[in-house]
């Protein structure tokens, strides 16, 4: 049973020591929960065959997570602002190791899906909360530090997933991969209840459930109909009026923030996007971390299914990347605290876009080293871009708006984490089939494919080094100090 989110909690300044312990529990938290995320890319394949269910029916535990976050992400802001951070956290942590629990001793499909959405709930709460709770306790001068810390969760968690995954399974089985985040989330839940006792500005405030309602359906509909896009032929209808649907919701969903937004009752504030810092830094996010999912997923694809690889052989691949990315991300971030986001997001985005146009130059029978070698030079422009990025945008933000800049944050990496693996998948298939269809090889089809995909890759990260030109240093004196 959910813990009841109280109102109150004691305030006052944490000691380093507190700090220290707040920043490291929610760390783990989110990582954990960012690593959960990504673990059934691997597992799926099994979990369809114990369970004997089709691909189109375990699609949907990815899916259903991706659309419950996308629901409730939007809330965060509304939720971070009327209840305290501690019970918040609490109730995240109970949520997500209820859902772990069901879904490690699920006898069937019906119980896994129920637990990734129970999952899901307790996720989407930890992200923006481990992001308010660092702008608002951190001094801005050791802000980018912390953030680097944030951002190897944020990064490493996906590019270390399918290499967990496919170790359990490969050794254990496919439940393991959920029994084993038990000890984990129990340890994280310890830990909260030991650091985890910050000042609280919880605020009475009632619900506007008519926000909560369009909320649901903008960015649930969005994220579904983007997410099936690849089934636009044989689903015309569905998918055309979801993705309407979604966008129509979506303005009316803004237009009633602004106007609640004069009496204080909004569910999401959009008055940060008048920030050109916290502007840009959205439609860089959101080309950065989409292109990131894009290719995470479809580098086991042509590689396993073009090359022949297996999925653990695949996993270790793409681990030395996240080791640097793990590595780089805290360092990169004294450097921001130092000198500020230019010498680290400009060199970001450049190495992002070099990494997406080396895909693209690849052939057919490319060595896995090199793909190896191209992952690594991708995920420390990752480091460097995340690191800067969200340190630069939630610190131009008014201190008044951090609950709500963080829930849009996250919110537009879920919905670019959509658009990103939609569009990678469907142009690499489009064009893999194409030239099988003409007689070519598995292994050139594929290649041919992720080419394309690659070159789109390339040519939109290369917007992000554009725009990164534009990012200033956030005006201190209006920041937590």
């Amino acid at each position: 049973m959910a813990p009841t989110l109280s109102k109150q909690e004691d305030t006052g300044q944490l000691s380093t020591k507190q700090l220290v312990g707040v920043i490291i529990t929610l760390a783990l938290a989110a990582f954990t929960m960012i690593l959960n995320e990504t673990v059934l890319t691997v597992a799926l394949p099994d979990i369809m065959q114990d369970l004997n269910i089709t691909a189109t029916a375990g699609q949907w535990l990815t899916t259903g997570f991706l659309l419950t976050l996308s629901v409730v992400i939007p809330t965060t802001g509304f939720l971070l602002q009327r209840y305290s951070h501690r019970s918040l956290f609490h109730f995240a942590i109970i949520s997500f190791l209820g859902g772990t629990l069901l879904a490690t001793f699920a006898p069937n499909f019906a119980l896994i899906l129920l637990a990734r959405i129970i999952q899901a709930v307790g996720t989407a709460i930890i992200l923006p909360l481990m992001m308010t709770t660092t702008l608002t306790l951190v001094p801005i001068n050791k802000r980018g530090t912390v953030m680097g810390l944030n951002s190897v969760v944020i990064g490493v968690g996906p590019a270390i997933g399918p290499t967990a995954s496919g170790a359990i399974v490969h050794s254990l089985g496919w439940h393991y991969v959920f029994a084993l985040m038990l000890p984990i989330g129990l340890l994280v839940l310890v830990l909260g209840g030991i650091f985890l006792k910050v000042p609280s500005n919880a605020r009475e405030s009632k619900v506007d459930y008519a926000s909560v309602l369009l909320s649901a359906l903008a960015f649930g509909l969005l994220v579904y109909s983007i997410s099936n896009v690849e089934k636009l032929t044989e689903q015309p209808v569905l998918t055309i009026g979801a993705l309407a649907v979604g966008a129509a919701s979506l303005v009316l969903f803004i237009n009633r923030q602004m106007r609640l937004a004069r009496s204080g009752r909004e569910l999401l504030n959009f008055m940060v996007f008048k920030n050109r810092n916290f502007s840009l830094a959205i439609v860089i996010i959101m080309i950065a971390f989409g292109t990131m999912l894009g290719t995470l997923m479809i580098l086991p694809i042509i590689l396993q299914t073009g090359r022949g690889f297996d999925a653990l052989a695949i996993g270790l691949m793409l681990l030395p990347g996240g080791i640097v990315q793990a590595v780089a991300a805290p360092i990169f971030g004294r450097i921001y605290d130092k000198f500020g986001p230019r010498p680290v997001l400009i060199p970001g985005t450049a190495l992002i876009a070099v990494g997406q146009w080396l895909y693209a130059s690849l052939d057919a029978q490319a060595e896995l080293s090199t793909f190896m070698m191209i992952h690594m030079i991708f995920s420390a422009g990752m480091a460097l871009l995340m690191t800067g990025l969200m340190t630069s945008a939630m610190s131009s933000v008014e201190p008044r708006y951090y609950d709500h800049g963080s829930a849009i944050f996250n919110t537009s990496q879920q919905l670019a984490g959509a658009i990103g693996t939609t569009v990678f998948v469907t142009v690499l298939m489009f064009a893999a089939n194409l030239q099988l269809d003409s007689g070519a090889e598995t292994a050139a089809s594929y290649a041919a494919g992720a080419h394309t995909a690659f070159l789109i890759g390339g040519v939109i990260t290369t917007l992000t080094f554009v725009l990164s030109l534009f990012i200033k240093e956030p005006a201190r004196s209006s920041a937590h100090r």
